[in-house]
């Protein structure tokens, strides 16, 4: 199956999807982060990709960098502020079909900012699982600067620079069961 015979909905399957994030600390070295809790679905006409819609949701407070301090830091008022903001969106907005990749544009709404932002993802393929259900699989990473999105904290390095880099790559890993 190519991209441009995908059609149906499908919904990701959160047990095989990776939604995660690279940042620079301290200048010398990478931490590296995902969401453990999200849901989102799209509707997809391969022939006329325009028609096509999809609406993802993220649990903020879900971000696990494998340490509980700095996942706490995270959820702070500092970064994502999770008590009044919980949730991220993102909702397409124009597909763009080149050859095995899709570029998806949308609106990714952080705390209470949105902006667009593009990510190209390459079809991995589809396939029928064990259970009878057809999966298809993307993957694609973008980046975006968090201050555009009011994540401005950071403290000043001695040695110059600071302790948090503001360019952040999203990295996605994909896989959606077309629903019945």
């Amino acid at each position: 199956m190519n991209i441009n015979e995908l059609n149906g909905t499908y919904v990701l399957d959160p047990s095989h999807t990776t939604f995660s994030f690279v940042t620079r600390h301290a200048m010398v070295t990478k931490v590296r982060g995902s969401f453990e809790e999200f849901e989102g679905q799209a509707v997809v006409d391969g022939a006329n990709p325009q028609n096509t819609t999809l609406d993802v949701t993220i649990n903020a407070g879900s971000v696990n960098t494998r340490n509980a301090d700095r996942d706490g830091h995270i959820r702070s008022e500092d970064f994502f502020d999770v008590e009044n903001y919980p949730t991220w969106t993102f909702k397409g907005t124009d597909y763009a079909v080149k050859g095995d990749v899709v570029e998806v544009t949308g609106d990714l709404t952080i705390k209470d900012v949105t902006k667009s932002v593009t990510f190209p993802l390459e079809f991995q393929g589809a396939a029928k699982d064990p259970f009878g259900n057809t999966r298809v699989g993307f993957e694609g990473s973008t980046q975006i600067n968090r201050s555009d999105f009011g994540l401005t904290w950071n403290a000043a390095l001695e040695t110059g620079g600071f302790l948090v880099s503001d360019k952040i790559t999203i990295e996605l890993e994909i896989s959606a069961i077309q629903q019945a």
